[in-house]
C-alpha cells in the first residue's frame, strides 16, 4: 500500500534520484532555466525552493558560512553553490517564496514525454520588466473622465536657435540647388 506516500519516484532508487535532483538543481541555478519533463519539473520544484530559501537566512558570517555548507551538501557543485550565494540571492532576497515558474512546452515526439522549462522567476526579462514596471493608473474625476493636464512645455532658447539655424542652411542649401534639384524636391518646396 502506499498511504501517504507523496514523492514522486520518478522510476529510479533514491540515492539515483538525489543525484538527478542534485544536477537538475545545479543546472538551474547556473543556466537560470532548463527543459525537462513536466514530473522531473515539478519534483525539481520541491528540491531547489528550500535551497533558494536558505540564501537569504542568516545575519552573522557563521550563520552564512553554516547555509553555504547545506546547501553545498545538497548540490555537490562549488560553483553552483556560488553562483547560488552570490547572483540568485541577491535578487530574490525581497520575494517572499516561489522562486520557481514552471512552463509546459507540450509532448516530445519520440516518447511522448510532457515537457516542461522551469525557470527562475526573477531571472526572466520578458515577466520580469512587465511586473516591475506598473504605470500608476489615471487620476478620475467624479465624471469618470481623466484630468487633462495642460501644463505648457518649455524649451531652451539654444535649441530654437539651432533649429533656426538649420532651417536657414537648408533653404541656403535649396536654392543653392537651383534648377539641379529633382521634380520631387521642386514639390516640397
Amino acid at each position: 500500500m502506499r498511504h501517504g506516500d507523496k514523492i514522486n519516484n520518478l522510476g529510479r532508487k533514491k540515492a539515483h534520484r538525489e543525484s538527478l535532483l542534485s544536477n537538475l538543481a545545479s543546472q538551474l541555478i547556473v543556466h537560470k532555466r532548463i527543459v525537462t519533463t513536466l514530473a522531473k519539473a515539478k519534483a525539481l520544484r520541491v528540491y531547489v525552493e528550500p535551497l533558494l530559501t536558505k540564501t537569504k537566512k542568516g545575519q552573522t558570517k557563521e550563520q552564512i558560512s553554516h547555509q553555504h555548507r547545506i546547501v553545498f551538501s545538497y548540490l555537490q557543485d562549488k560553483e553552483a553553490t556560488k553562483e547560488l550565494f552570490t547572483v540568485v540571492g541577491p535578487k530574490i532576497i525581497s520575494r517572499p517564496g516561489g522562486y520557481t515558474r514552471i512552463l509546459k512546452l507540450g509532448i516530445r515526439p519520440g516518447d511522448n514525454g510532457e515537457k516542461a522549462m522551469i525557470e527562475l522567476v526573477d531571472f526572466n526579462e520578458i515577466y520580469g520588466k512587465a511586473a516591475g514596471t506598473s504605470a500608476e493608473p489615471a487620476k478620475r474625476t467624479r465624471r469618470g473622465r481623466t484630468k487633462k493636464t495642460t501644463e505648457p512645455v518649455a524649451v531652451a532658447p539654444a535649441v530654437v536657435e539651432d533649429a533656426i539655424e538649420v532651417k536657414e542652411a537648408e533653404s541656403v542649401a535649396t536654392s543653392e540647388k537651383g534648377d539641379s534639384a529633382s521634380p520631387e524636391e521642386k514639390v516640397t518646396e
